[in-house]
């Protein structure tokens, strides 16, 4: 694993919608490796490496959890909506950067356990009782900041044992692994067109959007899947288990993975010598959905990376799944024309710029 990387690509700030800085890091990785780039109206990165074959289309959304700035408190203090899914408990104790005029510290405040009633003690937070500190004076907080402005989580990518936490390893994991295939890529038939995809977080849309532009013919989705592998559940629960390889998507509440497509990503990875294992995801969808229905639909799968913490500030995953999910990507990509089964009277035309 590539840790340095990894670890810029977690740093670099990318609320939904606002994606301008990680999708420069992914632009200076990729352009080196392909032979075309560019940026769709929406904000999606395409990055193209040419083929004889069938279009296939890699996509790892760019976007993580984040907050924008609602209103401005007459005491300077910031109230937030959430772009993305929160779990409130997690916000408590947590610093975050606003991304006004010029980037702030901040941390997300609440009413102190010594003021809280028992009844408020007892109860679940909500994402209204918390709002963000600076630290600065209303009148220098309204020169920095407008409602509208983004706010992301602060937090380094760290080493836990033989594992690494972070920050946004959804998806930034699905975004390493898209950019070391490219890399360790072999001879390929297909086209292929490694997208980073803006917006998932608030309902696939950067997904949807680049595949009605590329119409592939085969996809494949890279994202983190749950490891609710810790104490207190049984196996059937775990949904994946960190350190037992890449996890083969067969279903979640947004799609269900064609047999072959599964079919062939096991014997890919089984040929290899690739560990991997399989995904059954009872809660929760990624941009597979949109690749497998968008346009006139698309044999569409997913590479996953088991990873504990979900949409917390300290989601952990172990280096060799990402490995694992790298080289399986690859042989997918090196191999994917196998399943292409193109239903149009006629070859789709390019992709628009």
């Amino acid at each position: 694993m590539n840790f340095e990387l990894l670890a810029e690509l977690c740093r670099t700030p990318g609320a939904p919608g606002h994606e301008e800085q990680i999708r420069a890091v992914v632009e200076r990785e990729l352009a080196p490796l392909v032979d075309e780039v560019w940026t769709d109206p929406l904000g999606n990165f395409v990055a193209r490496r040419a083929g004889s074959g069938p279009r296939l289309m890699l996509c790892a959304h760019m976007d993580e959890i984040s907050f924008m700035v609602q209103h401005i408190e007459d005491s300077g203090f910031l109230r937030v909506l959430a772009l993305g899914g929160f779990d409130a408990k997690t916000l408590t104790a947590q610093r975050v950067i606003v991304h006004g005029r010029e980037d702030l510290l901040g941390v997300m405040g609440t009413t102190a356990v010594h003021l809280m009633s028992d009844e408020d003690r007892k109860r679940p937070p909500k994402l209204e009782d918390f709002y963000v500190d600076v630290g600065l004076p209303v009148e220098r907080v309204r020169d920095l900041v407008r409602p509208g402005d983004v706010v992301t989580r602060e937090r380094e990518l760290a080493r836990l044992g033989d594992l690494v936490t972070s920050k946004s390893l959804d998806n930034r994991a699905g975004l390493y692994v898209m950019i070391e295939a490219m890399r360790a890529l072999g001879d390929h038939v297909c086209e292929i067109f490694a997208v980073a995809a803006v917006q998932e977080e608030v309902g696939l849309r950067g997904a949807r959007v680049a595949a009605s532009r590329i119409r592939p013919d085969v996809a494949l989705a890279m994202d983190i899947t749950l490891a609710n592998d810790g104490p207190g559940t049984s196996a059937h629960q775990h949904v994946s288990t960190v350190g037992a390889g890449a996890a083969i998507k067969v279903y979640d509440t947004s799609v269900i993975v064609p047999a072959n497509v599964v079919d062939h990503l096991i014997r890919v990875a089984t040929e290899r010598g690739i560990d991997h294992q399989l995904e059954i995801m009872p809660r929760g969808g990624t941009d597979t959905r949109e690749l497998q229905l968008s346009g006139i639909g698309a044999v569409a799968g997913c590479v996953s990376i088991p990873t504990r913490y979900v949409h917390q500030s300290v989601e952990t995953l172990d280096p060799s799944d990402l490995d694992a999910a790298v080289a399986l990507v690859a042989a997918f990509c090196e191999t994917a024309q196998v399943l292409a089964t193109r239903t149009s009277p006629s070859p789709d035309p390019a992709p628009e710029r």
